[in-house]
């Protein structure tokens, strides 16, 4: 009977040694599961939100974008991929300021299903907003084109992305304030290179008024065939009005965009030649849209440097070897080459 007594105890005892154990086991499992916690599934209707989204959020993100480059958020339709993708994420973001006009209803029905859908220009205050002539009271949604302005999106990200993921509040916070410190360094990159084009020929044509708050920011008068939405069309007398502002400036070049035809800008190049003013097409900007993936311009960094440059080198200005390398303000770029940088899109 004794025996018996001895050997349950010991029974005993070696269960609760593996109960200690199997808690511990369960401890483990539960920090393994904690650590590889899959990444929040996030969608951003543009490439330049993507940009910022990915930057802020790291390895604890997998990004989708809708709209790739060359695509025309104005234009723009949903398809049912994207609804579906829209649909099965934890968190989505847009521009807002009917950016993404002929998406609106379907945000609206993904955010009244309960999915949490964010405008990351909803910290913007009134007075930082552009409000051109014939937008119908509607503000410019081109926010970007201003890296200052745009930067006040960051902490929009950063708190929607806190509030999904809280144990990867001090990852946010810290990438949060590491993309500050590049769209800084953009911003003093730009307005000591843009003040190197003459100051009779700050004047910037392009194919659609997407650049008033590059203009307000660098001191660049800007003239768009279009306006603000790409909806809009251009009349004879707009052509007209814009080649006699051409002639009488003497400017010596107009830009096209990504995302836009190019047949408005030869129309003014033709009208000024008519005019006995030969105007030359500057080159490409992206306005609403970044560049090719896996390309520096794919990049909302690359998409603004090239902006900046090929406006400063046809106008009559100059870039520093190097270009946004050489700010004085470090830039963690993150690739030494433009070839080896990751796109957005």
């Amino acid at each position: 009977m004794r025996l018996g007594t001895n050997w349950l105890a010991c029974v005993m005892a070696i269960l609760a040694l593996g109960v200690c154990g199997l808690g511990s086991c369960i401890a483990e499992g539960d920090s393994g599961v904690e650590a590889a916690r899959p990444p929040l599934r996030v969608v951003c209707t543009t490439g330049m939100i993507g940009d910022m989204v990915r930057a802020v959020g790291g390895d604890r993100v997998d990004v989708t974008v809708l709209m790739g480059d060359g695509v025309d958020p104005h234009l723009y339709k949903a398809t049912r991929t994207d609804v579906a993708a829209l649909a099965g994420a934890d968190l989505s973001f847009y521009n807002g300021l009917l950016l993404e006009g002929k998406m609106t209803d379907t945000l609206v029905r993904i955010a009244s299903s309960g999915r949490r859908v964010v405008a990351l220009t909803e910290r913007l205050d009134e007075e930082q907003l552009l409000h051109p002539n014939g937008a119908e009271g509607h503000p410019d949604p081109h926010v970007w084109m201003d890296p200052v302005s745009w930067a006040t999106g960051i902490d929009v990200v950063r708190e929607a992305l806190t509030n999904a993921d809280a144990s990867g509040a001090g990852s946010f916070a810290t990438n949060a304030e590491a993309y500050r410190a590049r769209l800084d360094a953009l911003d003093a990159y730009a307005k000591r290179v843009l003040a190197t084009v003459p100051e009779h020929a700050r004047m910037l044509v392009t194919a659609h008024d997407a650049f008033g708050y590059f203009g307000r920011a660098y001191g660049f008068e800007v003239r768009g065939i279009q306006g603000i939405s790409t909806e809009s069309e251009a009349g004879v007398r707009d052509i007209e009005r814009l080649v006699e502002l051409l002639v009488s400036r003497r400017i010596p070049a107009v830009f096209v965009e990504s995302t836009v035809s190019e047949r408005g800008v030869r129309a003014l190049v033709a009208g000024a030649a008519a005019r006995g003013l030969e105007v030359h097409i500057g080159g490409q900007l992206y306005s609403d849209a970044m560049g090719r993936p896996e390309t520096w311009e794919g990049t909302y960094l690359g998409m603004i440097e090239h902006n900046i440059n090929t406006v400063v080198t046809a106008l009559g200005g100059e870039i520093p070897e190097g270009g946004l390398r050489s700010a004085p303000i470090p830039v963690p770029l993150g690739a030494t080459d433009g070839a080896d940088a990751k796109g957005s899109s």
